[in-house]
């Protein structure tokens, strides 16, 4: 049985705004990951499954929150289960074990103000991440759409300068470094690399 990571998620606010304003978002989003039905599927309208790899479950959850921020008046609620997947199904709503079980306690035990959540089968892992990912929220529930879009299309092109990133959005590289700062880019990097690490740590032990 390979280890895994299952993403549940939801959109808040999707009843104040237009479906075709954040879905085609969403689903380009989620097609980086693989196909659908087989490693997506957006269900119930607003609801989403996407399963990835462990160490790339924090990269998604960036992506996906800061692609559906960058829209404006609108959020997502994600919950990351990963363990080992004991049946694999043509449809990821249809697979099942520890990693999707995880993943649907953590979105039913996220607290009403709680956008983010994991667990794994390892304490040490859960309660660190608990801890950082809380901290991260501050910053990264905060973001503006102008911040979020920054974020968004950064992680999009990690190879890019600044300059250059500035240049896609069309604003000065002083208000690319603004934004940068705002949106607390560097410190949330330093946090997904750290969570790949310690991840990767735990797969290959």
């Amino acid at each position: 049985m390979k280890t895994t990571s299952v993403i549940t998620g939801d959109i808040i606010n999707s009843r104040n705004i237009a479906v075709d304003t954040w879905l085609p978002t969403l689903k380009n989003i989620l097609k980086t990951f693989g196909n659908t039905p087989k490693n997506w599927e957006v269900y119930r309208g607003d609801s989403f499954q996407l399963e990835t790899t462990p160490e790339k479950a924090l990269f998604a959850c960036l992506l996906v929150k800061s692609g559906i921020k960058k829209i404006g008046n609108i959020d997502v609620r994600l919950a990351v289960g990963i363990g080992k997947k004991s049946f694999e199904a043509d449809t990821v709503s249809e697979s099942n074990g520890e990693a999707f079980i995880n993943s649907g306690h953590a979105f039913d035990n996220l607290q009403k103000k709680q956008h983010l959540s994991f667990k794994t089968p390892w304490n040490n892992i859960n309660e660190e991440l608990d801890v950082s990912v809380s901290l991260a929220l501050l910053t990264m529930d905060d973001w503006t759409a102008n911040s979020a879009e920054f974020v968004y299309v950064s992680l999009l092109n990690p190879d890019k300068t600044q300059k250059e990133i500035g240049e896609l959005l069309n604003i000065s590289q002083a208000g690319i470094s603004k934004r940068r700062k705002r949106a607390g880019f560097e410190e949330i990097m330093k946090l997904e690399n750290r969570y790949k690490n310690i991840i990767n740590s735990k797969l290959n032990a």
